[in-house]
């Protein structure tokens, strides 16, 4: 029987995983520049991986995540732009995170025409908790009007300047729950869009050095 998949043997496993990519040569992806079909390809892989060695549930896009049991998420994205899409489903995210945590693989892909294949060098692992994912810029922004006491007047129009995704009666409840509940520092930077758009340079930078984001390999 293989041993049930956690937190740690799933982090483990990214890490063998990224050493073992690295050194891959795949044919196809040779000429590949569509981003989304280089990351579908790294997570699959990934997936089939795990499957080999862990007993886990597979996430589905109806629960949205990849392992819905343990919270975690992957996202692959390229060093040229580390960014990628996640759905989204409340404002609250910008301020209280995801609500599930983050594994993600910087790339950088080499093809190599002798050979006609390519190479995915895998530069960062790294696995952000969730109480970690929410925007950096907001949450520190929120911080600083608590500390220079702030009231709800403060708070309102500052999250209007931040275009906060909620209505009039979603954001007073917001407000009130700032006062009694203060975010903690999020280190990923969501734009706004139909989708959050997340970015991940200040992660990758700070993987290592601040609490709840570690860098895998």
């Amino acid at each position: 029987m293989k041993p049930a998949l956690t937190v740690k043997l799933l982090r483990d496993g990214a890490c063998k995983f990224a050493e073992i990519e690295s050194k891959h040569a795949e044919s196809k992806l040779f000429g590949v520049t569509d981003g989304k079909a280089v990351g579908t390809y790294l997570e699959h892989k990934f997936q089939a991986y795990l499957g080999s060695k862990y007993d886990y549930k597979c996430g589905s896009s109806a629960k949205g995540i990849d392992f819905p049991e343990l919270g975690v998420d992957i996202k692959v994205t390229s060093i040229m732009q580390p960014q990628s899409s996640c759905p989204f489903k409340s404002s609250r995210q910008k301020i209280y995170g995801l609500g599930y945590s983050l594994l993600i693989f910087v790339y950088e892909k080499k093809d190599i025409s002798r050979s006609r294949t390519s190479i995915l060098n895998v530069l960062h692992t790294i696995y952000v908790d969730k109480e970690r994912t929410g925007d950096y810029q907001t949450t520190t922004g929120i911080l600083k009007i608590l500390e220079n006491n702030g009231n709800e007047d403060d708070l309102s129009a500052f999250l209007q300047e931040r275009m906060l995704l909620a209505d009039e009666i979603e954001t007073q409840k917001i407000i009130r729950q700032l006062l009694k509940k203060p975010p903690i520092v999020g280190y990923l930077t969501i734009s706004n869009a139909l989708q959050w758009r997340l970015q991940y340079k200040r992660v990758i930078e700070k993987a290592g050095m601040v609490d709840g984001i570690t860098r895998v390999r």
